[in-house]
């Protein structure tokens, strides 16, 4: 799904990446894991082709195109999708046109997948005016499940909500990637996974979102460099007993 290839990004004329090498399967969750100041939202962005970061080096590899020098819309066309950490307000634009546009010419139910996330009631406000930091989250899933797209990239979706929110996004996450498919008779778990055509890079702070979206690998970004991946549990486990210290003296 996803290659990253000796990447490094400058914002500001400041290089904040340095050299990252991360390869993302299809049907895959990847955890992007440091402290803040790492990198992390600087790597999303520039996947996702925001030109306030800078690609210096390296190449992007989207579904076997190169997609490094490629704008941002091009990018959604083929099928990345972002969900902000902090998105903005949009005013004069109501959340609802926002989804349709999302959607682009697929038909959705805008109603039905804004019920899914308990989104009906601001369907008709402005774009994030006003909203709660759940309600901002839920906004995002549903723009992001109208716009269904292969590559998920999440800016710690967990993130100013509430438990009771984090249990709906886990949920909604879950079914965009298609990880709530109900298995045939006699099919395999190999079979049902090749069902699935989804993957997903989710960046986590306080690894609460891990609960509810199982993750496949995890990966751990310090001072702009990828320098640790392996099993999630066992790196939050690391991080929660010795602090990202354990992970720098790796990196120095």
């Amino acid at each position: 799904m996803l290659k990253i290839e000796g990447l490094k990004v400058e914002v500001e004329d400041r290089e904040v990446l340095h050299g990252i090498d991360l390869h993302l399967p299809v049907d895959e969750v990847h955890a992007l894991m440091g402290p803040n100041g790492s990198g992390k939202t600087t790597l999303i962005m520039a996947v996702m082709g925001f030109e306030r970061y800078r690609i210096t080096q390296g190449r992007i590899i989207f579904k076997g195109k190169d997609v490094t020098s490629l704008p941002l819309f091009e990018r959604a066309r083929l099928g990345m999708g972002l969900a902000f950490q902090r998105p903005p307000v949009v005013r004069g634009v109501k959340t609802r046109q926002l989804i349709e546009m999302c959607a682009g010419k697929r038909h959705v139910d805008v109603d039905a997948i804004a019920q899914t996330l308990n989104c009906e009631e601001f369907l008709y406000r402005d774009v994030n005016l006003g909203f709660s930091g759940g309600e901002m989250k839920r906004s995002e899933l549903v723009q992001l499940m109208a716009q269904d797209p292969d590559l998920v990239l999440l800016d710690e979706p967990e993130s100013g909500v509430d438990l009771e929110n984090i249990v709906l996004l886990g949920n909604a996450i879950n079914r965009l990637l298609e990880r709530d498919l109900e298995p045939k008779i006699e099919e395999s778990i190999r079979e049902r996974k090749a069902r699935r055509r989804k993957s997903a890079l989710i960046i986590t702070h306080t690894g609460h979102i891990l609960d509810y979206v199982v993750a496949d690998k995890g990966h751990v970004l310090i001072e702009g460099h990828l320098i640790c991946s392996g099993n999630p549990k066992e790196i939050l486990r690391t991080i929660e007993r010795f602090g990202y210290e354990e992970c720098a003296r790796c990196l120095r």
